[in-house]
């Protein structure tokens, strides 16, 4: 860690908000120079080349390692400085060695010494309670990476790896060699100033891994040293022979040693040399589940005949437990009480047989790995783990069950859930656990680890027991894939329900989600022939007006009848539709009235519910699209900003909403930072089909070209890369934005002196024709308008009579276009008046220049 004194401290905190050294100086009551001379310092200490790079090592965390054993640290000398030299030359360094020789105390210890070379900080990461299929997940969560659907995990993780130089400790990686391998190997190549270091009893078989084999301790000197140490603790009298014969003996294993020093006490001299020689046997270096840990096997298993029954037997039923466990959980699995459930892990804990850690005023309980995985072991060798494993399951489901009760009061759950997590997750791979599955599907999704909780609900529902339960199990999982605007995989998920859950609302839903949320090729008939013609439910209802789209009627119907049936979601459903409906009518200003009824609705639903939440997040997008319509800037700029919606901080599925509002207000740098963030994210999630955000990359253009970066073309072609389409003319969400955009663009040119003339009146064409979303239409008729007005088109006018609507901002515009056509100044006074009341800054700035030019 770099030391840095507190003065340092308070610049380097202030440096993160941007601030000058002058603010920074009025900010602390210090001079300027102060300020310059801490600045050069913390340059100096951090290694880094300018005060942007240092503000952004304020947001990062130091190295996070956990605190090893509070016991001393034992020699080490010679491995410790061959894994410092290691370090320094190589990015990936494996520290092998078997089980219990001191791996990780040893990769603490280095850790903790070069942690303050790593200015972006790093992780120490416990791979023991990780399962196959969550190490990018553990290695995120201990980084603080936080999922960002749909884009996968390891893109958010090497994301935050590529900020600069991190140190990575991956511990205990022999149960996942393959998947540990997997995801180092892309963070060699993706994130080039990140170290690994790896603790494994193998090598993960990685290019340019460098190995550094771990020993036993060294006999004559380490060894007896750390015996003695430990041993004080327990027996001080014990004889000095004693040690050298014990460790000799224990091959110099420092797990071994620490479990025969812990036993001294009760045995005495005799006894723990007697043992030795009843259990010991040689290192066969076996490989495979019953050789994993051979040579401490030995070790394990001579303290595991020296308990007695009842510490024998919980130890075995401990096993299951992949992670730590409390108590309770204790109680749970064994038949003894809970008084001597607590005895007995108190007893196992002395003869370091388990390790015990305080927590918020609560004890919790962990097995080493390696004597985790002799007792499971012994489980199997009696018969004995399918009955514990259920008293595993029935613990895990209680847990869930409790969990998801304070979740749905308000109560807090979240740290909990936490850490009993890695045991949900290993007992919902068992037969029998789809309950489990669905209560660890809601707390994960409700924990906003949405793309997790949907792999849950499809885990239950290939354990569903009847067609219902199955048709709830993939109606979340689909809603889960709609928060995360995954529309294709719900919509294929409805479809799979609606066929094998013999549900005709299923079908019903399945066409909603294809005319509301875009995932894919639309079929010709919009969906209608996937609507069953003998049900008239609520939803079949509502399927049929979004077929229909722009009949007002059916979206009439279909609001009544889910008002008249009292179900939110339904309604929230219906009213989305109904505004579908009504903006398509021109009633723009009814469209945003009902957007608002939507977002009040939404504020009742529960925000861990995957059905709530994937209309909640539509409501706060449609709510922007209509504020956006009308010209509501300072609606659809609150809205930008909200932390309510339950994706806030998505990179692609809020961002374009920001993209829009900071354009349309003149807020250019705003806008083409946002931007950036939501094309970053959606090429890092593999460009997922997302062509709704595709007019939000035109309005970045837009952005572009007002502030004269020259990257508007740039823009306009990434719009029609998200669009996937050649021309903006072939897409149905795109091509009013972007003609909208030509045409704002093509005004600028030409008050800048370019004469355009020629493409102004084919832009002005564009502008007029039919477009198949209104949303922008004003905008692009409007537009048009003017760009006419300003070119002299005889039939600039009419343009200016058949662009009229009910939006706010094109109010504005055509104000000031009448103000170009007759040369009226009060026109133009009017119009950059109107501008300023709704926000629109550059337009407001704009106008006012061209009355200074009259």
């Amino acid at each position: 860690m770099t030391e840095v004194s507190a003065r340092e401290a308070e610049v380097l905190a202030a440096l993160a908000g941007g601030r000058s050294n002058a603010q920074i100086a009025r900010r602390l009551h210090i001079s300027v120079r102060t300020v310059e001379s801490h600045v050069s310092s913390l340059l100096r200490k951090y290694g880094v080349a300018d005060r942007r790079e240092l503000a952004g090592l304020a947001d990062q965390p130091d190295f996070n390692v956990q605190a090893g054993p509070g016991t001393t640290f034992v020699g080490r000398e010679n491995e410790q400085t061959e894994l410092l030299a290691a370090l320094a030359s190589n990015r990936l360094v494996s520290l092998l060695g078997p089980g219990g020789v001191g791996k990780t105390r040893l990769a603490l210890r280095v850790a903790a010494e070069i942690g303050g070379s790593y200015p972006y900080g790093g992780a120490f990461v416990d791979l023991v309670p990780v399962r196959p299929g969550f190490v990018v997940a553990a290695v995120a969560e201990a980084l603080g990476v936080r999922e960002q659907p749909p884009q996968t995990v390891v893109e958010a993780l090497l994301e935050r790896l590529r900020r600069g130089r991190t140190l990575l400790v991956l511990d205990n990686c022999e149960h996942l060699v393959d998947e540990v391998g997997d995801l180092v190997a892309r963070i060699l190549e993706r994130a080039p100033d990140t170290a690994v270091l790896v603790t494994s009893r193998e090598r993960i078989g990685v290019a340019g891994e460098r190995p550094v084999q771990l020993g036993p301790l060294a006999l004559g000197s380490e060894a007896e040293q750390l015996f003695r140490d430990r041993v004080a603790l327990v027996a001080p009298e014990l004889a000095a022979d004693v040690a050298a014969r014990l460790c000799a003996a224990l091959d110099g294993m420092p797990l071994a040693i620490e479990l025969a020093a812990a036993r001294a006490g009760s045995l005495g001299p005799d006894g723990l040399l007697a043992a030795l020689d009843d259990r010991l046997r040689l290192v066969t270096g076996g490989r495979g589940p019953s050789e994993r840990h051979h040579s401490l096997a030995q070790v394990i298993g001579w303290s595991y005949d020296l308990l007695d029954d009842a510490e024998r037997d919980l130890f075995r039923r401990l096993a299951v437990f992949a992670g730590g466990f409390d108590l309770d959980a204790a109680v749970a699995l064994s038949p003894a009480g809970r008084t001597e459930v607590s005895d007995l892990l108190g007893r196992l804990t002395d003869k370091s047989l388990l390790h015990r850690t305080q927590l918020d005023h609560t004890s919790r309980w962990r097995m080493l790995e390696t004597v985790r995985a002799f007792a499971r072991d012994e489980l199997d060798q009696r018969a004995e783990y399918d009955a514990v494993a259920a008293l595993h399951l029935a613990w895990a489901a209680s847990t869930a069950e409790r969990l998801e009760a304070r979740l749905e009061q308000g109560e807090d759950w979240q740290s909990e859930f936490d850490l009993v997590n890695a045991d949900l997750r290993a007992a919902v791979r068992r037969p029998q656990a789809h309950r489990l599955a669905r209560r660890l599907a809601h707390l994960t999704f409700a924990r906003k680890r949405f793309v997790e909780a949907r792999e849950h609900y499809l885990t239950a529902a290939a354990q569903a027991e009847d067609a219902a339960q199955l048709y709830d199990d993939l109606r979340d999982a689909a809603d889960a894939a709609l928060a995360i605007a995954d529309a294709r995989h719900a919509f294929e998920l409805m479809m799979r329900a609606a066929a094998e859950a013999d549900r005709p609302d299923a079908a019903a839903y399945a066409v909603s989600i294809v005319n509301r949320y875009d995932p894919g090729p639309v079929p010709d008939d919009r969906g209608a022939g996937l609507i069953p013609d003998d049900v008239d439910s609520v939803a079949v209802r509502i399927a049929r007006a979004w077929v229909a789209r722009t009949d007002l009627t059916l979206a009439e119907t279909a609001v009544e009848a889910a008002r008249q049936a009292n179900d939110p979601l339904d309604l929230m459903n219906a009213l989305d539709v109904y505004s579908v409906a009504l903006a398509n009518a021109g009633r723009l200003a009814d469209a945003r009235r009902t957007a608002e009824e939507r977002l009040d609705l939404a504020a009742t639903l529960p925000d861990h519910e995957p059905r709530a939440v994937a209309e909640i997040v539509d409501a706060f997008h449609v709510a922007s699209t209509t504020a956006v319509a009308v010209g509501d800037l300072d609606e659809a700029l609150r809205l930008a900003r909200v932390t309510d919606d339950p994706v806030h901080g998505h990179p692609y599925i809020t961002a374009p909403r920001k993209i829009r509002a900071f354009a349309l207000s003149g807020l250019f740098a705003e806008a083409v930072e946002a931007a950036e963030v939501m094309w970053t994210g959606w090429r890092a999630a593999g460009c997922p089909p997302r062509a709704w955000m595709a007019s939000s990359a035109a309005t970045a253009a837009l952005a572009h070209g007002l502030l004269g970066t020259g990257q508007d073309a740039v823009w306009q072609a990434r719009a029609l890369e998200i669009a996937r389409v050649g021309d903006a003319a072939e897409s149905p969400v795109l091509v009013a934005t972007a003609t909208f955009v030509d045409a704002r663009l093509a005004l600028q040119r030409l008050d800048g002196g370019f004469d355009g003339s020629q493409e102004a009146g084919k832009v002005v064409e564009r502008a007029f024709a039919d477009f198949p979303e209104p949303w922008w239409a004003p905008y692009a008729r409007a537009a048009g308008a003017e760009l006419a007005a300003a070119t002299g088109d005889p039939d600039a006018e009419r343009y200016l009579a058949l662009a009229v609507s009910e939006n706010a901002w094109s109010d504005a515009v055509l104000q000031r276009a009448r103000g170009r056509l007759t040369g009226d100044r009060a026109a133009l006074t009017e119009a950059a008046a109107r501008f300023e009341r709704i926000g629109a800054r550059f337009e407001h700035a704009y106008t006012l220049t061209l009355l200074s030019h009259r």
